[in-house]
């Protein structure tokens, strides 16, 4: 399930630190076969499925998880003069202006570019970036909890204000974490440039407790989850994916008939995700094979059980379980990456003045 989180990067590049996973050696080299993909530690592909592209490529990919989702990007900006590799996955609509304004990617369009859905792209003038795959930014509910206390779940941004509901939602910190931030533009859309901030004091009177990133609030506070009933969590209400749900039944020991969660669709924030060849990146090469292959169809019917998210490329196989337990918001809300570019930074600046101080 996907855990993106990030904090703000004020260190020096000695201060920068990765984690490695795959093979070892350099990192990147132009001379090498190695291929080597730069990512938040949510990435994951079958076994299988990329020892397939190594074989028909002859390229041996290597893996540098490194942190959260916009940790990593703010890492990738600083090294964009040395990277660290050649592809980087999992810049989100979110954050993707501050990565194409600094010069984070190089031009490229992969194959299979045309067969990507026409609603997730962008760029299409420079092909910076490739959309991967795409999920919901959404409330979900503990069933147990509701049906206990005879309330009906919020349906709505709205709803989540109303007296009924006070004390039960927590939330990720839209300064550090992408959920978070993901919330904080759904309300944005919902409720005007101006109108988000009237929201967020009710939620604010009505309670809402704000931690620092989702895999707290959905493993810690939220009591719908399996890890938060062990952890006692109180809060019946979290900013998590459309997609929880079926990883709650795919993922429990005895699977269950129904999901024991389930998601206000109303407070819905389309999220998507994209990759692309680093500048300066040294395997060139390597890197439009490694771009190519994500735009496949094995790996895109593959993405979804690893990585709980939905596939970008028409005619990809969903797995049924999405469909049961967890479909994709028919009308999330949805915002232009130029009004995000325009506004994300003041609008987390007064948020974090209005909510947290």
């Amino acid at each position: 399930m996907q855990k993106k989180t990030f904090v703000a990067v004020a260190v020096g590049l000695g201060l920068i630190s990765l984690s490695a996973c795959g093979s070892g050696g350099s990192t990147s080299s132009a001379d090498s076969k190695t291929v080597t993909l730069v990512s938040h530690d949510s990435w994951a592909v079958s076994k299988n499925v990329l020892q397939d592209f190594e074989k028909r490529s002859g390229y041996k990919v290597r893996v540098l998880k490194d942190g959260d989702a916009g940790q990593a990007v703010n890492k990738a900006i600083l090294t964009k003069d040395n990277p660290q590799g050649d592809v980087f996955f999992g810049v989100d609509n979110t954050l993707l202006s501050r990565a194409l304004d600094n010069g984070l990617f190089q031009p490229y369009e992969p194959k299979g570019g045309d067969l990507v859905l026409p609603q997730y792209r962008v760029d299409q003038d420079k092909h910076r970036v490739t959309p991967i795959d795409t999920g919901d930014i959404c409330v979900n509910y503990d069933k147990a909890y509701f049906s206990e206390h005879k309330l009906t779940p919020p349906q709505s941004f709205a709803d989540l204000a109303k007296p009924q509901y006070k004390n039960l939602l927590v939330t990720e910190n839209a300064a550090t974490s992408s959920p978070g931030l993901g919330f904080l533009l759904g309300s944005a859309a919902r409720f005007g440039d101006h109108g988000w901030q009237d929201y967020w004091k009710k939620l604010k009177a009505n309670g809402v407790k704000v931690v620092d990133g989702w895999e707290q609030a959905y493993y810690q506070e939220f009591s719908g989850s399996s890890e938060g009933r062990k952890a006692g969590g109180d809060r019946p209400l979290a900013v998590s994916y459309a997609s929880s749900p079926p990883a709650e039944v795919i993922y429990a020991k005895k699977r269950p008939s129904t999901a024991p969660t389930g998601v206000s669709y109303g407070t819905c924030f389309r999220q998507t995700e994209y990759a692309g060849l680093l500048s300066n990146a040294k395997n060139t090469k390597g890197g439009k094979a490694f771009l190519d292959f994500l735009l496949t169809k094995e790996f895109q019917d593959d993405m979804p059980l690893n990585m709980f998210v939905y596939p970008v490329r028409k005619a990809a196989q969903v797995p049924p379980e999405f469909a049961q337990y967890g479909p994709q918001a028919k009308h999330p809300e949805t915002m232009a990456p130029g009004r995000i570019a325009a506004n994300r930074d003041q609008w987390v600046k007064s948020w974090t003045s209005l909510v947290l101080k």
